[in-house]
């Protein structure tokens, strides 16, 4: 089946009867397309990348690891929420002639300081506007920080992500993100094979036996290579200033 909303329901469904299924990522059917799109043509394109030699799968994913990709995708709506009420804020202060730093610490901050401040020229109105946008704020943190709790728990509770966790750069938003994504691991041949999945290796332009090497491809799961790049700046920050064999 192509890999879509509800594929991973359904293809646990038709395990249970006994049948060996193969999720196809939508890209690589869409080649295979012959004519015009319609539900016939879907399905035999279908077919015939199911028997390339060659064609890539999507892991299937247990019930267990939809549970923890919720909870990140519950998180990064949360975050994204967050976000934009911060610019709304520091957009609408700004009509007032009151600047605010960027970022959410910035606005966490100064808006109580700014609310409390009698001289400056925001209006009775205006003030009981900021002060909802506040408890909005108050309130979407305490929703974020509950998710980053609940995802710290099922880390406790699964053996892959504690072991993740142990790896340098690694916290408990990577480990349980990349054991959402990946599962075990099983269905990668080695670790280039994922980083290749991930799109942290260099894209090639290859011709006439000449190989090109550039940046990143950028290919695959971007919350998860986010994630990972991070994680690595991290490592890189922690070990700048050291001598030690793996610093070097």
């Amino acid at each position: 089946m192509e890999a879509c909303g509800g594929a991973n329901y359904w293809a646990r469904e038709l395990i249970k009867l006994g049948h060996e299924v193969k999720l196809i990522a939508p890209q690589y059917v869409k080649p295979y397309v012959k004519g015009n799109k319609n539900d016939y043509n879907d399905a035999e394109a279908i077919v015939e990348a199911a028997q390339r030699p060659n064609m890539r799968f999507v892991p299937i994913k247990t019930i267990e690891q939809q549970d923890i990709q919720n909870f990140h995708r519950q998180r990064e709506r949360i975050k994204k929420e967050r976000t934009a009420l911060v610019n709304q804020v520091r957009g609408l202060l700004a009509e007032y002639g009151v600047v605010i730093n960027k970022g959410v610490a910035a606005v966490r901050k100064r808006l109580p300081e700014i609310l409390e401040d009698a001289e400056n020229d925001l209006t009775a109105l205006t003030r009981e506007l900021f002060v909802e946008l506040l408890e909005e704020l108050q309130a979407l943190d305490q929703r974020f920080e509950q998710c980053g709790q609940r995802i710290e728990s099922l880390n406790q509770e699964n053996d892959i992500c504690r072991r993740l966790d142990e790896v340098l750069g690694i916290g408990p938003i990577t480990a349980s993100a990349t054991y959402a994504a990946a599962g075990d691991g099983k269905d990668f041949v080695n670790g280039r094979h994922f980083s290749a999945w991930l799109g942290l290796v260099p894209g090639q332009r290859t011709t006439g036996g000449k190989i090109v090497l550039l940046g990143i491809s950028k290919r695959g799961n971007t919350y998860l290579r986010t994630l990972f790049i991070h994680g690595a700046r991290a490592v890189l920050r922690h070990s700048a200033n050291k001598t030690d064999h793996f610093s070097r």
